[in-house]
């Protein structure tokens, strides 16, 4: 079975959403299949087929939640000792040689990536970059507009 790397963080997030799904979101939809079922016919009853749909959604994310859960390999950043090297978890401090914009992300599983948040998937090219570089190297990123190169400033384990 393929391990998911997932962050200490990012796996709580996923059992609360799962614990939500189970305890709110399947009785609610159970309770609206059951009120629309008691307006008679069901072949042109919207509200049943909404319903159904939205039951199909809630089981479908249960078992995709439970799946990756259970196949996970968590990972707490703040127990890592990688020597200084950035790893999957790590938050690294980066600059980008050509403008001089410091940036800082924290490697994270595909689940839990978000840019807004400055966390990006470890299978983005410029976590591939990183990854196994420590302070002072300077990591090359092919993207659309062309190389980019990124020096490796602080490499911390939170």
């Amino acid at each position: 079975m393929i391990k998911i790397p997932l962050t200490l963080v990012g796996a709580d997030k996923m059992r609360q959403e799962l614990h939500k799904l189970k305890t709110v979101e399947r009785p609610w939809v159970i309770n609206a299949i059951s009120e629309a079922r008691a307006q008679g016919d069901l072949s042109e009853n919207a509200e049943y087929e909404a319903a159904k749909d939205r039951q199909g959604f809630v089981e479908g994310r249960i078992i995709e939640l439970e799946g990756k859960l259970g196949s996970a390999q968590i990972i707490d950043p703040k127990t890592l000792n990688a020597n200084g090297r950035c790893v999957f978890g790590s938050t690294v401090i980066l600059e980008e040689m050509n403008s001089g914009d410091v940036v800082t992300y924290q490697i994270v599983g595909d689940d839990e990536a978000d840019i807004k948040a400055r966390k990006i998937s470890i299978s983005s090219p410029i976590a591939r970059a990183l990854i196994g570089k420590s302070s002072g190297d300077v990591a090359e990123v092919k993207t659309p507009g062309g190389i980019r190169e990124y020096e490796l400033i602080e490499v911390q384990y939170i």
